[in-house]
């Protein structure tokens, strides 16, 4: 582990680039007019606000897997990696907040879909099935249950939203609307291949990815290209193998690596002896929650590299 993760970062700092936008976790800088520096913080969002306390470590095992990941899919898809080492764009008075937590990456025109795949029922999937017996618009089989796996994986795409919105559920058809059948159809048969090589290889590594959200962007000549972050704990639901078959007949969800146990204490958590009403700012996370979650994504990232 660098030093650099040592001391949390909530939010970087960087004078000697031009800062493009903070999202939820990474602070994104331009690096001339075709490439970006992605720094992941070690920022927690949960329920769409960003806690005001980090999680020391999460940006580097963030961006670790994110690596681990480009390098195993790399055949399927060309990715943002532009091969560059993050440090050689900061002054070195900069390093620490870069080293081990950032990539370096082509500038991309970015397309708004979130191509969301699932293998399981789990979250608003599970609601929406109970509601409907379909996920957005995909018919599933009657008589399944919580965190049950699905005939197939089925692709459940969602338009991104601004800022501090919820991401909304949209169908195949409506992304054909957005940016055209070929388009669309690539999409979505290229982050079902991806999720399914990624769910095997998972496996085999004790660790169950119930689902996932991939983004894509466009190069000048048209190509499309995975980006941004990719099958991390943020953008995924991991559940330990061990466990799972418990839960199942539970019908309970399983465990998982992630922020689970930060979502959890804060629906149970008072502000002026109300409950929460999940918008900014949140409570203060207690130690023992932020020791738990950094040991949850640690142990995520040891399982799948071991």
């Amino acid at each position: 582990m660098n030093q650099s993760s040592l001391s949390a970062l909530h939010t970087s700092a960087l004078t000697s680039l031009p800062l493009l936008a903070r999202g939820k976790v990474r602070d994104n800088y331009a690096v001339g007019d075709d490439r970006i520096l992605m720094v992941a913080s070690d920022r927690l969002s949960a329920f769409d606000v960003i806690m005001g306390e980090p999680i020391p470590g999460k940006g580097v095992l963030l961006t670790q897997m994110a690596l681990f990941w480009f390098d195993k899919l790399g055949h399927i898809c060309p990715n943002h990696l532009t091969g560059e080492a993050p440090e050689s764009v900061v002054t070195p008075a900069e390093l620490p907040q870069v080293q081990g937590r950032s990539m370096l990456v082509k500038r991309l025109k970015p397309i708004l879909v979130e191509a969301v795949v699932r293998g399981y029922l789990a979250g608003s999937g599970w609601q929406e099935y109970q509601a409907t017996q379909s996920v957005c618009g995909v018919p599933l089989p009657a008589g399944l249950t919580n965190a049950a796996k699905l005939p197939e994986p089925i692709y459940t795409p969602a338009a991104k939203a601004e800022m501090g919105d919820h991401d909304e559920n949209i169908t195949f058809e409506r992304t054909v609307e957005m940016v055209g059948v070929e388009l669309a159809t690539r999409i979505r048969d290229l982050s079902i291949q991806i999720y399914k090589e990624a769910a095997a290889i998972a496996l085999t590594k004790g660790m169950i990815i119930a689902d996932t959200k991939f983004e894509f962007g466009l190069t000048d000549d048209g190509e499309l290209v995975l980006m941004d972050e990719v099958l991390t704990p943020d953008s995924s639901r991991y559940w330990p193998v061990e466990g799972y078959a418990d839960a199942l007949a539970a019908g309970t969800n399983p465990p998982s690596y992630d922020k689970q146990f930060v979502r959890d204490w804060l629906e149970q958590a008072k502000v002026n002896g109300k409950a929460w009403d999940k918008t900014a700012p949140a409570p203060r996370l207690p130690q023992e929650v932020i020791t738990k979650t950094a040991a949850k994504y640690r142990e995520a990232l040891d399982r799948l590299t071991a």
